[in-house]
């Protein structure tokens, strides 16, 4: 029964859309930025852009590495001007790391030139989709756990000031997560317009 529901048809793929800003994805680490952006991005047909790939492209080295080697507040300093220069090119999906909507000038930034979507997701949802990740800097802690607890009641309110919500419950299709992020966006015409 459950994977007929996973598997029911979502939205009909034909229905055409205008984004008339870019859509920034933000959230916890494991609440679905990447793979929820990329099947929206491609849904819309419009880029996908992923600011962490944009910055370990341009370093040619991976985030964990950039944290050892230059700490966290220099990989924040570099997160904020690639956003910036994303935000300014193209229209299309953007997903950031977890700590990106921290900073209050990349929320400033990100509403003036573009609109946040939030995947909210709970902190055992979270932990079931990074416990096994090695490629999570700041979860290499003795107790991971408490970790991305702490970490998680510390930015949910951050989180909340985000333009539109859309639930990540660890049991819904990546599809249907798209159908529910376009229905967040669909109620702001000034983001996404129905054709």
């Amino acid at each position: 029964m459950s994977e007929i529901k996973h598997n029911t048809a979502h939205s009909d793929q034909s229905e055409r859309f205008q984004l008339h800003k870019t859509v920034v994805l933000v959230g916890m680490m494991g609440a679905g930025k990447t793979a929820v952006g990329r099947a929206l991005a491609a849904r819309l047909g419009v880029p996908f852009l992923d600011s962490d790939a944009e910055i370990e492209s341009a370093a040619n080295m991976t985030i964990p590495e950039i944290f050892a080697r230059d700490g966290e507040k220099f990989f924040r300093s570099k997160e904020s001007q690639v956003i910036g220069r994303l935000l300014d090119e193209e229209k299309g999906i953007l997903s950031t790391g977890g700590g990106a909507f921290l900073s209050e000038g990349n929320r400033r930034m990100i509403s003036d030139r573009g609109a946040s979507v939030w995947l909210r997701a709970d902190l055992s949802v979270l932990w079931n989709r990074v416990k096994h990740k090695d490629t999570r800097p700041l979860l290499r802690t003795a107790d991971p756990y408490a970790t991305l607890s702490g970490l998680y009641e510390a930015r949910v309110p951050v989180y909340g000031q985000a333009d539109l919500v859309a639930e990540s419950d660890g049991e819904t299709a990546i599809e249907d997560m798209v159908d529910r992020v376009i229905a967040a966006l669909v109620t702001r015409p000034d983001i996404l317009e129905r054709m």
